[in-house]
């Protein structure tokens, strides 16, 4: 196995005497293909977070903060609503903490979204699972688990496609963030225009798909109306517990002996998880 995993990495040519390391290895084309497929499935992803990428840069030009620093908190950052309110708290002069605070607990969904996909990149070397952690996003994590669902938890499902999706996602972030701090002081008044509703439709477009059982539709309807309501919580704390709600009506509906659990809803359960690392694990 670890010959194989070896050879994965190093590709080897035989001849008729011996084996020599190949100088020039050829790329693998299901891999370039899965890449290119996941950054074509995040096409109507960025064209919903585009408008919200130039709106970003636009407050920067009129806020307290270079124009570096807000290129800088994209390409570090990488999360939209962090960053939005990252900077709303700065120009308010608020303290380190409550920043770190605050966006912490709006990003802590990442954690939600992280359990949820890793019965199908645990078993990926730790490289791979920072990198991909670090491009994870709410519209890539909606692409990769419409990829990964399709296998049962425990296949050695590439990654490549989940990389594809979080490249693609990363480099229009930081393009469209250019743009409005080149040009966003070009017209003032953008955010005012309503251009932020791209972004609403997008998350719609997330989280509809994925209503394909009535225990998911119950834990957004719990979680959307709870949020509606407790919007006026500070530090968005309502949004958290909203999302923490929804959590509890979609585990409470999701166990085997609930009537409306995986056997009501025609489902079959998924089997346990079998990692078996192969020569093309990890790559």
């Amino acid at each position: 196995m670890r010959a194989a995993a070896r050879y994965a990495v190093f590709p080897y040519q035989e001849d008729s005497l011996t084996t020599h390391p190949n100088p020039h290895p050829r790329p693998n084309p299901r891999r370039y293909a899965e890449f290119v497929a996941g950054a074509r499935d995040t096409i109507p992803m960025m064209v919903g977070a585009a408008p919200f990428g130039v709106i970003f840069g636009t407050l920067v030009t009129s806020g307290p903060l270079s124009l570096w620093h807000g290129q800088f908190m994209s390409l570090a950052v990488f999360a939209g609503s962090a960053q939005f309110i990252a900077l709303g708290l700065i120009a308010s002069h608020a303290s380190f903490a409550v920043i770190w605070a605050t966006t912490l607990i709006v990003n802590l969904r990442h954690v939600l979204y992280s359990a949820t996909l890793a019965p199908y990149v645990s078993h990926l070397p730790l490289r791979w699972r920072l990198v991909l952690g670090a491009l994870l996003t709410d519209e890539v994590f909606a692409v990769a688990w419409a990829h990964f669902r399709r296998h049962p938890p425990g296949d050695d499902v590439s990654p490549w496609h989940f990389l594809g999706s979080g490249l693609a996602m990363y480099l229009n972030w930081q393009l469209w963030t250019a743009v409005g701090l080149l040009f966003g002081a070009a017209f003032p008044g953008l955010q005012s225009l309503g251009l932020d509703f791209a972004m609403v439709a997008t998350f719609i477009a997330i989280v509809v798909p994925q209503l394909v059982a009535l225990r998911y539709l119950a834990a957004a309807v719990t979680a959307g109306a709870l949020a509606f309501f407790w919007q006026g919580w500070p530090y968005k704390l309502g949004l958290l517990g909203a999302v923490l709600a929804g959590v509890v009506v979609g585990v409470v509906l999701s166990r085997p002996g609930s009537p409306r659990g995986a056997s009501a809803t025609g489902q079959s359960p998924c089997k346990p998880p079998n990692v078996q690392r192969t020569a093309g694990a990890g790559q």
